[in-house]
């Protein structure tokens, strides 16, 4: 079972980190906030990591994971080429509830799914996940939840759903269990609303006018 941090204490705050990051090293899972629910991450370049957070999730390859970044250079380094939409739209609305599809770099090693040579990206707005985020690198992030059961809103729920998988969780107090993020496939000539979330496409289309959905 996920040993617990609370990280609303400093102390632990700190240990948990320390915890969480050595955890992702080995390989392992943690299960961590994010600004919308809590979320079950593993090192996004370790395809066993991966398979093992489908597993848990119960969940198959035709839904790939999404990538949580700490920083919002990093989307750089996940792709030959950072589309002028994406950039835009990662300027105005990261770190939130926004996640861009875009195409990844060949040379990366990484199995997230049946993406057909894509990633989607988001740099969510939690201190929590962040602070881990720069010390691990790009993470493979779902929701804390096993496929068709609700999202977890609490380290407690998170724990109850998928503890027996994790090595860490880490509790940053309950979520508002708000909207998802907003999905947009910038691989195309004319970016493309996937689905609609928290952030709303009148919203993107004052960025981006050209936006379809």
């Amino acid at each position: 079972m996920a040993d617990l941090y609370d990280c609303t204490d400093p102390e632990r705050r700190a240990a948990g980190l320390d915890a969480a990051a050595a955890a992702i090293a080995r390989g392992e899972l943690v299960l961590l906030p994010t600004d919308t629910v809590y979320g079950v991450g593993a090192d996004a370049f370790s395809p066993a990591a991966v398979a093992g957070l489908l597993a848990a999730k119960n969940r198959g390859r035709a839904m790939p994971v999404p990538v949580l970044i700490g920083e919002a250079s990093t989307l750089a380094g996940l792709t030959l080429r950072v589309p002028r939409s994406a950039s835009r739209l990662a300027e105005a609305f990261w770190p939130g509830g926004l996640t861009l599809v875009v195409e990844h770099a060949p040379s990366l090693a990484w199995d997230l799914g049946d993406a057909e040579g894509t990633v989607a990206v988001r740099l969510p707005d939690d201190d929590v996940a962040r602070d881990l985020l720069r010390r691990t690198g790009p993470m493979a992030v779902s929701s804390a939840n096993r496929s068709g059961r609700p999202a977890a809103t609490s380290a407690d729920e998170a724990v109850a759903q998928l503890g027996e998988h994790a090595a860490v969780a880490l509790d940053g107090g309950p979520r508002a269990g708000s909207a998802a993020s907003t999905i947009v496939d910038c691989t195309g000539p004319v970016p493309r609303v996937l689905r609609v979330g928290a952030v709303g496409v009148e919203r993107l289309r004052e960025v981006l006018p050209e936006l379809t959905d």
